[in-house]
């Protein structure tokens, strides 16, 4: 039954009624009121009104005013009184000024239009710039000679608000079935499950045969609503596209008189966004929602859900507002069938955000498969997508998918990881024409979506302690402890030490400004996951742009409920690193939400949704200690005063989860020449010196100057950059643009003579 809403203003007078009336005119042109002594009263009213005209008028009940706005607009009044017998009206000498409520909005065919509820007056205007003069000019006109006691009744009430009622239209019973026809709503908003288009997503349902026919027989049994529960990953959408494929398969082996006419397809799978999409005007996405009962209904259709939390925070700014608050009322009526699913995570956030939810659906835990069965899937998934892509695949390659995910991805429960994985490596190998999938196959596309370096996948390759020392040192310069720390990690990462309950590693940097901390991770990154088709694997937040009491919220959520970017990334790219940029600078409750995130490697929104860190490396630096009277030029400081701080500043319970408190050493002057011709030397892989076969040589005296103006007591190394940017770079730059013919050459630069300290730099070929 299609239903139609009609938006309403309401208001309570002086004397305790309330006044519900329609915001244009549905009986021969005027506004439709009803007054009771309650809201809800008044609102029936209108309601049973615009049901009984939708009989009488064999449906004809339809709202032109979309879009309704409420604003106010101040009218100045004169009352007139007309005593004499001529009727003669007279002026009174002071005006009255009426605050008068209004409401505006627009047609279908977008005519901007305007109503004034409490004076019954409504009309059309064609420039919204003039809306407010024209609504005084009607005003004005209404009430012209009009009385003062004529007037003092349609003073406006404290409060005008709008709301609205929905209208069923009674309509011939129509099954889709009839015409074997696809449902027009459902057609728009969801997918068949039973479709071919739809199942070819997901594999059989292996090793849960029973599950299958447990599940299939409560679908049958149209008992109510069933809530499938279980980790990401652990095959509740499989477990369903197979039961809804045996309760079709043995509907479509009935052969009776009635086979024409059921429906093709009973099971629709849709998500809270798609319901919801495009709808932009007050009322448009309920209406939306009702079409779809009402369709589910006629041809005793179930509706499908991957996100239970999906529905309880898509549609409005509050739970309690959403779809899934919508809905309620029909399933408990019986008249909606759901199937949804969650993890546990998000069964308990629905608890907690619309209780009377999970009263009315049944629980179906869907377990993870013993490592014995979850095996056994991935290998029957891995054959039937070998026959379906006329592909050959080698038995240990399964094997290695299963081994591999259970090493690096512990958390992320077999078959739906592994199966997802394999399916991704059969398209690559279609669309490559490749013929064979074997174990390298595997390694290779594993390695292209972590980033991890082959080494780290082959037990039977050594990773050496000081080799991985050396390496981090080729980037970060004068810091030997700190990349003695980072290379345990990754010592303990390749060993498989590492606690596959947390992140991989957890480090506090902390030291001057300057000499290496945001390097040393960029480093990081790229020597443990930057081996795949994504260069960059480093996460970088600013934490002082979460210092307000309401940014722990804002870490991982934005303003819609919809993840946040940080959030996004991580889930994106599980394999990375996590910069937390001047830490101290976040509010206690940032501090609150990283102990889950260090002590378990998540973070669980207040919707339920988990995101992981495991795979992660979390590093944070921090500024604290180098403050107190000491200098980070190139002097060798005490490291005493950065630890004492850090203590001192960070509660015990955030510390002891850290694996490491990492102190930087500020840079003498050895290591500044040696970082200085670490960024001269990196020059010369620069295309416009490579390209042109070019060799750059450096003398004595500019290396000196650039350590003199590309380091600061207070900064360290920061300026280094610009300087060189704006030393070397620029002369040599403006030089060979010059000259294009400069190829196959050595190129020396030095200082010219003198003894300003500002002399330019002199380019010279040999």
């Amino acid at each position: 039954m299609p239903a139609v809403k009609i938006p309403v203003a309401v208001w309570e007078d002086d004397q305790g009624l309330v006044t519900a009336t329609t915001l244009e005119g549905h009986r021969d042109g005027e506004l439709v009121a009803a007054v009771d002594v309650t809201q809800s009263g008044a609102l029936g009213q209108l309601k049973t009104y615009f049901e009984w005209s939708a009989r009488s008028r064999e449906g004809a009940v339809a709202s032109d005013f979309l879009e309704p706005v409420l604003f106010h607009v101040r009218v100045q009044v004169r009352p007139e009184y007309r005593t004499d017998k001529h009727g003669r009206p007279y002026p009174c000498e002071h005006t009255v000024e009426l605050n008068l409520p209004c409401i505006r909005g627009r047609t279908l065919g977008g005519i901007l239009c305007c109503t004034v509820p409490t004076l019954g007056l409504g009309f059309y205007c064609y420039d919204s710039a003039a809306l407010r003069g024209t609504v005084v000019e009607r005003v004005r006109s209404a009430l012209e000679g009009r009385a003062p006691n004529q007037i003092a009744p349609l003073l406006p009430p404290k409060a005008v608000r709008l709301d609205q009622i929905i209208v069923r239209i009674p309509s011939a019973r129509r099954r889709a079935a009839d015409s074997r026809e696809l449902p027009p709503t459902l057609d728009q908003v969801a997918r068949p499950v039973g479709a071919a288009e739809f199942r070819k997503a997901y594999s059989a349902a292996y090793e849960r045969e029973a599950e299958v026919t447990q599940l299939a027989e409560r679908l049958r049994a149209r008992t109510g609503s069933i809530l499938l529960i279980g980790e990401d990953g652990v095959g509740k959408t499989t477990l369903l596209v197979n039961a809804v494929r045996a309760i079709e398969r043995e509907r479509g082996a009935r052969d009776d008189e009635n086979a024409a006419e059921r429906p093709r397809h009973r099971f629709w799978h849709t998500t809270g966004s798609r319901l919801i999409a495009g709808m932009q005007y007050l009322g448009q996405w309920q209406e939306r929602c009702e079409q779809v009962v009402g369709e589910l209904a006629e041809i005793d259709g179930v509706l499908c859900v991957d996100s239970l939390a999906d529905l309880v925070r898509q549609g409005g700014s509050d739970p309690r507002a959403g779809i899934a608050a919508f809905f309620l009322p029909y399933l408990e009526s019986g008249q909606l069938r759901l199937v949804a699913e969650a993890t546990p995570a998000e069964l308990e956030a629905c608890r907690r955000l619309l209780p009377g939810l999970l009263e009315v659906l049944q629980f179906v835990r869907v377990d993870e498969l013993l490592p014995s069965k979850a095996r056994s899937a991935v290998n029957r998934a891995a054959s039937i997508m070998a026959q379906d892509s006329h592909l050959e695949i080698d038995q240990p390659a399964a094997d290695a998918v299963v081994r591999l995910f259970r090493r690096f991805v512990p958390y992320r429960p077999l078959p739906g990881a592994g199966t997802a994985f394999l399916r991704r490596l059969f398209n690559r190998k279609v669309q490559r024409r490749e013929g064979r999938v074997g174990v390298e196959s595997v390694v290779v596309q594993f390695v292209r979506e972590t980033g991890l370096p082959e080494m780290f996948l082959d037990d039977s390759l050594p990773l050496e302690l000081d080799a991985v020392c050396r390496e981090l040192q080729k980037q970060v310069i004068g810091q030997e402890d700190a990349c003695l720390a980072v290379a345990r990690i990754i010592s303990t990462f390749k060993a498989g030490l590492n606690d596959p309950r947390r992140p991989l590693g957890s480090l506090l940097f902390c030291g001057p400004t300057g000499v290496g901390k945001t390097q040393l991770a960029k480093t990081l990154s790229d020597y443990l996951f930057g081996h795949g088709d994504v260069s960059n694997r480093l996460v970088r937040l600013d934490m002082s742009e979460y210092s307000a009491p309401w940014a722990a919220e804002r870490l991982i959520t934005k303003p819609d409920g919809t993840p946040s970017d940080f959030v996004s990334r991580v889930r994106g790219r599980p394999f990375v690193v996590v910069l937390l940029d001047e830490i101290e600078k976040a509010c206690p409750e940032v501090f609150d939400m990283l102990l889950g995130l260090l002590d378990e490697g998540r973070l669980t929104d207040r919707y339920g949704r988990t995101t992981w860190f495991r795979t992660a490396v979390v590093i944070m630096t921090s500024n604290l200690g180098s403050a107190r009277g000491q200098s980070i030029g190139f002097s060798d400081a005490s490291l005493d005063s950065y630890q004492r701080e850090v203590r001192d500043f960070f509660r015990p319970e955030f510390f002891n989860r850290l694996d490491g408190l990492v102190t930087f050493r500020p840079l003498g002057r050895e290591v500044c020449l040696a970082i200085v011709r670490k960024e001269l030397g990196d020059l010369g892989r620069r295309e416009g010196i490579a390209g042109r076969g070019l060799e750059l040589q450096f003398a004595g005296p500019l290396v000196e100057r650039l350590v003199e103006e590309g380091f600061d007591v207070r900064y360290g190394a920061r300026p280094l950059q610009r300087t060189i940017e704006h030393r070397v770079v620029g002369p040599l730059s403006r030089y060979l643009a010059a000259d294009p013919a400069v190829r196959n050459r050595t190129v020396v630069l030095d200082l010219a003579p003198g003894e300003d300290e500002n002399r330019a730099v002199v380019v010279k070929v040999l």
